[in-house]
């Protein structure tokens, strides 16, 4: 037998919500490279471009969606419509989320608009899309892998106003745990990554200040910034038959970061 299979995806099909990311669009190549076919959904048309391509360019041809995936008539609208197009629906990764620097606050002052804007983002969504995905999943009865990107803010502090975004991703980690443990008997499995700081458009600006990027070089122990590519792997096995046997766990990646905590 070829070990590497266990981690192909042929056959099956993949859903990404938040395809048109930074992190989001690497991980739609990747899926797709395995054999997945792969829906894409962004909250805009224009968005979902760089995403297609990148699918396209593994020799596969995707289905974009557009919704805003903190309605829930959109959620399960996007749902309804990939498995109405391929017939089932075999895996979600949720990579909707971020946008913590645009909110900072101290959290005696956090604006309940903020916070409402933030925790709907990162963890509304997940809560959402999850549900939708897990409905198809079982009247499919063939299981599934639900994978969801959180952060190490879910587990660290930090003296910088982030309170909506750590406690949107520690829910996220909570939640993870919550569904893995009642969608198991349906062979469901429910797992989260948690990178740290990841190289995208969406932050080139902030990486562009050289303070910036030494002081984040310098906590981390593998001395540089996390790459899209550094998180294919671990996705990969999360989706794939490789972890037919773990549900319910968080992985960090991070370079070392939590383990000097």
């Amino acid at each position: 037998m070829d070990e590497l299979s266990r981690f192909r995806l042929d056959g099956r099909v993949a859903l990404v919500a938040g395809g048109s990311g930074g992190i989001g669009v690497r991980l739609c190549r990747a899926l797709a490279g395995v054999g997945a076919k792969v829906a894409i959904v962004a909250r805009s048309e224009a968005g979902l471009h760089a995403a297609k391509t990148a699918v396209e360019e593994a020799s596969s041809e995707p289905l974009a969606l557009a919704g805003d995936m903190t309605k829930e008539s959109d959620a399960v609208r996007v749902v309804a419509r990939t498995v109405e197009a391929w017939g089932r629906l075999d895996v979600l990764v949720n990579a909707i989320g971020g946008a913590a620097g645009t909110a900072l606050y101290p959290a005696e002052a956090y604006p309940e608009p903020e916070w409402d804007r933030i925790v709907d983002l990162n963890l509304r969504s997940m809560f959402l899309v999850s549900k939708a995905a897990a409905r198809a999943m079982i009247d499919g009865g063939r299981g599934g892998r639900i994978l969801n990107i959180s952060s190490v803010r879910g587990q660290l502090g930090i003296d910088n106003g982030f309170s909506a975004y750590v406690a949107a991703k520690g829910a996220m980690n909570a939640l993870t745990r919550q569904h893995a443990t009642e969608w198991a008997k349906y062979g469901i499995t429910v797992n989260a990554i948690a990178p740290t700081f990841v190289r995208t458009p969406q932050v080139e600006d902030l990486l562009a200040d050289e303070a910036f990027r030494s002081g984040l070089e310098m906590r981390i122990p593998l001395g540089r910034i996390g790459e899209t590519d550094d998180l294919v792997g671990v996705v990969l096995f999360f989706c794939s038959d490789a972890s037919a046997f773990v549900t319910g766990q968080l992985l960090t990646l991070d370079g070392g970061l939590t383990a000097t905590q």
